[in-house]
């Protein structure tokens, strides 16, 4: 399975078992976790973003909307969370799978991690190629992103806990350090000509930071330099500029630190300390991280980004992801509830399946339903849930493909 999002297994076929039963040697929350950001990504197909357009004045639709959607630069949504949850869970899955491999030298090892590594990249660029009419060339997606730093942390996975702390703190100081030394745009900058607008605190673009944290504005910074150079190095329809969103290749340095997260993670669950303590660690290195974030934020050292994921992004968001990882734990694999958790568990270990699948066939499937059924079923509470209605349809195909592939055993594997 892809490993980003792969869970421990040893020594049994997870599908012969049933909803709520014991599942020896795998660790079922890591499945649920997975699950549910699986579920997190595909459900960008129900629009929230049109129901609240249809419907401004509802705060519920607005809620809905706001979290299934990425904040423009600075602070997180539940949406944010998805793409940090995946890094996080390559590291809590790398000492499970390591410890699987145990009796093989260590140049194997190696070098299937460098062949999952170029996988994730080929695949990452491939999906984000699909609609294009050229090789899209482009490092900032997840897989991408996994695979440029998933080498790294295999490396580190072959050290000890106190080496993933040292190796954490380097990466996360030395990424700031090398934003800060870069140039800030200074007063004359044409924000204009990298898509951003040149807005007041008040008006249009309220992201414009002074003192260190202009470092960090948006495609003016080091990432976004680095990639006018590097991204015009492929082939392309027309030069490289900047990224509409901000997001950069470079961006797979910090989400190694995330990547560093789970892996102290992994390792306390491998431990062989207590549950109890287990879920003690997780709440307090949740707790650290979001206090650690929101300082530097607020202190103006280094703003909370994902697009740049910049350091305090990391802290902040792998506080989240300890958090979400204490919940699914305390639940599934400590109070043993695993009923409620099955459908999530059906997605989660098919995971680069319904990656896929959203990716390439979700067209289809809204043409298809179209075509067979009509408009009229999906225009049955008016125009304005039309999206709803055929998102919750392709989203129940989706699932059933996955159920079947379950029951049949099909797991697709990187």
């Amino acid at each position: 399975m892809l490993p980003s999002l792969s869970t421990p297994q040893t020594g049994f076929a997870a599908s012969q078992s049933l909803p709520g039963q014991a599942w020896p040697g795998r660790l079922m929350s890591m499945d649920a976790y997975r699950g549910f950001v699986m579920v997190l990504m595909a459900a960008e197909m129900l629009k929230f973003a049109h129901l609240h357009e249809a419907f401004p004045d509802n705060a519920f639709w607005e809620f809905l909307a706001y979290h299934q959607s990425h904040v423009a630069w600075a602070g997180c949504s539940l949406h944010d969370l998805i793409q940090p949850s995946f890094s996080f869970l390559v590291g809590v899955a790398l000492p499970y799978s390591m410890a699987s491999r145990g009796g093989q030298p260590f140049g194997p090892q190696f070098g299937r991690a460098l062949r999952r590594s170029l996988i994730l990249i080929l695949l990452g660029i491939f999906l984000r190629s699909t609609h294009a009419s050229q090789t899209n060339f482009t490092f900032e997606d997840t897989l991408t992103q996994i695979g440029l730093g998933y080498p790294i942390l295999f490396l580190l996975g072959n050290t000890t806990l106190r080496t993933g702390w040292i190796a954490l703190a380097v990466v996360l100081v030395g990424y700031w350090l090398a934003f800060v030394l870069y140039t800030a745009p200074g007063l004359n900058f044409d924000y204009s000509a990298v898509g951003v607008p040149a807005g007041t605190p008040d008006r249009n673009w309220p992201e414009h930071y002074s003192g260190l944290m202009a470092h960090f504005n948006k495609n003016s910074n080091l990432a976004w330099a680095f990639d006018t150079w590097f991204l015009n190095l492929f082939p392309r329809a027309k030069t490289f500029l900047f990224n509409g969103g901000g997001y950069a290749t470079l961006s797979f340095i910090p989400t190694l630190g995330t990547m560093l997260l789970g892996l102290q993670a992994g390792r306390w669950l491998r431990s062989g300390i207590t549950q109890r303590e287990v879920l003690k660690r997780f709440l307090l290195a949740g707790a650290i991280g979001l206090a650690a974030g929101i300082f530097l934020h607020v202190a103006g050292i280094c703003p909370i980004v994902k697009r740049i994921w910049t350091p305090a992004w990391v802290l902040f968001s792998g506080g989240w992801c300890f958090l979400l990882l204490a919940l699914f734990y305390s639940l599934i694999d400590v109070a043993n509830k695993r009923t409620w958790a099955f459908p999530l568990i059906v997605v989660g270990m098919n995971s680069i399946a319904i990656y896929c699948l959203v990716h390439l066939i979700d067209r289809f499937i809204f043409t298809s339903l179209y075509t067979h059924l009509g408009n009229g079923l999906f225009l049955i509470l008016g125009p304005a849930y039309e999206s709803l209605l055929i998102g919750i349809v392709t989203l129940a195909i989706f699932y059933l493909i996955l159920w079947w592939m379950y029951h049949r055993k099909i797991f697709i594997r990187i």
